[in-house]
């Protein structure tokens, strides 16, 4: 379910704080669950606004921290593919991560793979 819009977050807290109902028959009117509105009043009453909070949490990084390694893997080898960087990765750090991982990564970093063209050998 989407974030409740602010102004929809003000009109509830405005009905309930304008007096004469209650939790439950506010969360009725605007179609809402007692506990949103409860929520609504303890975040209007704890921050002095409605705003929703900024997303928090997440899984970080098994790359976090090691950004020195995977500047110098990309120096040392800059046309391997993302398989072969990633089989490298597993070697030097004991650490599997998806060709897709690698690439999220090495973008972060702004690290370019140039390839070289290999010359067909006569």
């Amino acid at each position: 379910m989407p974030a409740l819009s602010v102004d929809l977050r003000e009109r509830i807290v405005k009905t309930y704080e304008g007096g004469g109902t209650s939790i439950r028959k506010v969360a009725e009117q605007f179609q809402v669950s007692k506990t949103t509105v409860q929520d609504l009043l303890k975040l209007k009453r704890e921050t002095g606004q409605v705003c929703p909070k900024a997303p928090s949490g997440g899984k970080p990084s098994q790359l976090m921290g090691k950004e020195e390694q995977a500047i110098e893997m990309v120096t040392e080898y800059p046309d391997y593919t993302l398989s072969e960087y990633c089989e490298l990765w597993l070697e030097r750090t004991g650490i599997k991560i998806s060709e897709s991982t690698m690439c999220r990564f090495l973008q972060t970093l702004r690290l370019t793979r140039k390839k070289n063209k290999k010359e067909p050998q006569s």
